[in-house]
């Protein structure tokens, strides 16, 4: 019995618990109190989030710090360690390069999302594609990734921007919201914008996310990086349908 066997079964399985935690709270906040907020009127507002949402946050918020934490022990261990990340080549300029645009594209996104997504987020979401596609191709063709490497990098990076999310976007604004709703006022409609729109996004990566983290098992994919660009812009259209639905959910059973 190998350490690296049992830390990898030990990480892999508490980044799977602290994902489910923190995706079906996403999940929750996204398709399902969204709609049920509105239908409150101002005093029951007063009395159901100060409560409901703190205990809800609190978990939201930790989920996505395990997970993200359990997944960099992941990637280490079975990536950086075992040696998975190239299928030919080693280390070298390039690669350190793309590794710097896993971790620190999160900054791009945000100022993306502070300048153009302001004005026309259909915009900002095509550049978005655009830069998610040209990483794709550098990560496989310049740096060497193999189709697992390369996959598992775009899953952290889209990981990386949505822990960011909640940490430094959604949190703060959502501490003043509730302490407004609490004191009986109205919240400042930026700070409700910002939040949800940045719950919004966490929503639409975390469908193609869930691919990139099975990329071990879709070899087929690995053929051609472009079915990679197109997995992602179909999971963005996933989650275009189920907002679409969410609020025309019965409440009848």
């Amino acid at each position: 019995m190998e350490t690296t066997d049992v830390l990898q079964s030990i990480f892999r399985w508490a980044h799977i618990v602290a994902g489910i935690l923190w995706i079906g709270l996403l999940y929750f906040f996204n398709w399902v109190n969204s709609a049920f907020v509105p239908t409150m009127d101002a005093e029951t507002k007063k009395k159901v989030i100060p409560e409901l949402m703190p205990r809800a946050l609190f978990w939201f918020r930790w989920g996505a710090a395990w997970t993200w934490f359990t997944g960099i022990g992941l990637l280490i261990i079975v990536y950086y360690h075992g040696g998975l990340l190239f299928d030919e080549g080693s280390w070298n300029l390039a690669a350190i390069v793309m590794l710097a645009v896993t971790f620190l594209g999160v900054f791009v996104y945000d100022a993306i999302m502070k300048t153009l997504g302001k004005s026309n987020m259909m915009a900002a979401m095509l550049l978005g594609l655009a830069l998610i596609a040209g990483a794709i191709y550098l990560m496989g063709n310049w740096a060497g990734f193999g189709y697992r490497g390369y996959a598992i990098h775009l899953g952290t990076l889209f990981g990386t921007i949505m822990a960011f999310n909640v940490w430094y976007r959604i949190m703060p604004a959502q501490r003043k919201i509730i302490t407004a709703i609490k004191n009986g006022e109205g919240p400042d409609p930026a700070l409700v914008g910002l939040a949800g729109m940045r719950s919004k996004h966490n929503t639409y990566l975390s469908i193609p996310l869930v691919w990139l983290m099975m990329n071990q098992h879709t070899t087929w994919a690995s053929t051609n990086w472009l079915y990679t660009v197109g997995i992602v812009a179909f999971g963005w259209w996933i989650g275009s349908m189920l907002f679409r639905k969410a609020p025309k959910v019965s409440t009848g059973l």
